[in-house]
Parts: C-alpha cells; sequence; structure tokens
C-alpha cells in the first residue's frame, strides 16, 4: 500500500505574511459563480446565516470582494483550500 504525499513549497513572503496573529480570508468576484453557490457556500462551510450569507454575495457583487473571515494564517488556508474546492475565488489577506 503506497501512501502519497503533496509537497508544498512556499515563499519567504508567504512565511513572514504567516506570521501576523490575523488573517482575513478574502471572496472575489467572478463570472462563473451563481449568487445561490456563493449563499450556499457561506452558511455550509462559514456557519453564516442565509441574511448574512446575502450581503456577502451581494458586496462581492457590487465591490469585487469581501472579507468574510478571520483567524490564524494556518485556519484561513484550511478554509480557503475548502472554498476553492467548491469553485469560489478566495485569498488569504
Amino acid at each position: 500500500m503506497s501512501t502519497e504525499t503533496k509537497e508544498e513549497t512556499f515563499t519567504l513572503e508567504e512565511i513572514l505574511t504567516s506570521l501576523k496573529t490575523v488573517h482575513r480570508l478574502i471572496l472575489w468576484n467572478d463570472d462563473v459563480n451563481t449568487f445561490d453557490h456563493v449563499i450556499y457556500c457561506m452558511m455550509k462551510y462559514l456557519d453564516y446565516n442565509e441574511s448574512q450569507s446575502e450581503k456577502i454575495a451581494w458586496k462581492v457583487h457590487n465591490d469585487g470582494k469581501c472579507p468574510v473571515l478571520e483567524g490564524s494564517f494556518t485556519e484561513m488556508e484550511v478554509y480557503r483550500k475548502i472554498l476553492q474546492q467548491e469553485g469560489l475565488t478566495v485569498s488569504v489577506d
């Protein structure tokens, strides 16, 4: 039985950025995802209620981006990967 591991590399800038105490997960506007999908993801993965999720979807639509979560770099990376797997465009600031 073989186990595969995926190696990730980080730049010096990414490592220094990770030392900040608070990081933000940013959701970006795109031409692919529907409002319903964004709302669904915010509710399922970030525990927002429907009203909060709708406000986030509109803010992303109108402003091009919206911070949706704050926390440690590691925590934000976990959520970034989850939301990216759902097809959303997200980054960690």
